[in-house]
């Protein structure tokens, strides 16, 4: 979508007024809303470092639905616990809704992740003793919402995921499908703004995995971002922004034009075979010169 760039001239009342249409794409209509530079994340400095995240910067924009691909060890949850204000950076700049991270205190954080940000983790953490409702409903109470209010929000959640007449089983009574999608009412149920999903598919067979996939796809037709992370290119194929990490950088970004899940795993088979052919040639320049 764009808007042609014109002028009108018009009179009115023995005024000549000019109005201007400036030429805006739909990408610049979508305000920024997560904006990392150059961030690192480095465990045990020094000679033994190891770098997580090295000199990553990602732009996300409102309500994109954005994949996070890597396999084990890429740097993918490292990420996420970042993006979810988890953890915080050695260094780079994490800004969210134009605010820096790094300087926000911890009542602030602590309110970003229970108001802006929804949580959907592989493991479905639900409290065995609790039915599918009590569950949706107690990060509500602990945001100290009103009981009848929350019942409500509760209510509404597991609807939107299919779960009504599941609202009294307790995660035993339940496949691991529903349990998962408990867990996404439990996620959205005050409407957080942003959605961030890590691999949660990856405790479901096909066919559950199906359902929590179209649940998020509607989440993100109503108006939320969508942040998957997962290693899966099945998973992937689905969103509609594909990010590839590996070693803990971003060696691809790009919007899925239709990538089949075959050609995103030959994508990530070639980026694995290029690193390691550079490896080799890094330990070979290395053997030379001793």
């Amino acid at each position: 979508m764009s808007f042609v760039a014109e002028r009108i001239i018009y009179y009115y009342n023995e005024w000549y007024y000019v109005i201007s249409f400036i030429d805006i794409t739909e990408e610049e209509i979508m305000s920024e809303l997560i904006e990392i530079s150059d961030m690192c994340k480095i465990y045990n400095p020094g000679e033994n470092e190891v770098r997580a995240l090295d000199h990553i910067s990602l732009t996300i924009g409102e309500k994109e639905f954005v994949a996070i691909i890597g396999q084990s060890g890429s740097g993918k949850s490292t990420l996420m616990n970042m993006l979810g204000c988890l953890d915080v950076p050695t260094s780079g700049s994490y800004h969210l809704h134009g605010k820096d991270v790094a300087e926000m205190l911890d009542d602030e954080l602590s309110d970003i992740r229970n108001k802006e940000i929804g949580f959907i983790f592989q493991g479905f953490n639900l409290i065995p003793s609790l039915t599918a409702l009590g569950n949706v409903e107690l990060p509500l109470i602990y945001r100290g919402v009103p009981r009848a209010k929350r019942l409500e929000l509760a209510k509404e959640a597991l609807k939107k995921v299919g779960l009504e007449n599941r609202m009294t089983h307790k995660p035993s009574e339940m496949s691991g499908g529903q349990q998962q999608r408990v867990a996404i009412a439990r996620a959205i149920a005050q409407a957080p703004p942003i959605i961030l999903a890590d691999e949660p598919t990856g405790n479901l067979d096909s066919h559950s995995s199906e359902e929590i996939l179209g649940i998020l796809k509607n989440l993100h037709e109503e108006g939320r971002t969508i942040i998957l992370i997962t290693h899966d290119p099945t998973i992937a194929s689905k969103a509609e922004r594909i990010v590839h990490i590996m070693d803990g950088k971003i060696y691809k970004d790009e919007r899925n034009t239709g990538e089949s899940e075959q050609q995103i795993r030959e994508e990530l088979k070639a980026a694995q075979e290029n690193q390691v052919t550079a490896e080799d040639r890094t330990e070979e320049q290395h053997g030379w010169e001793e």
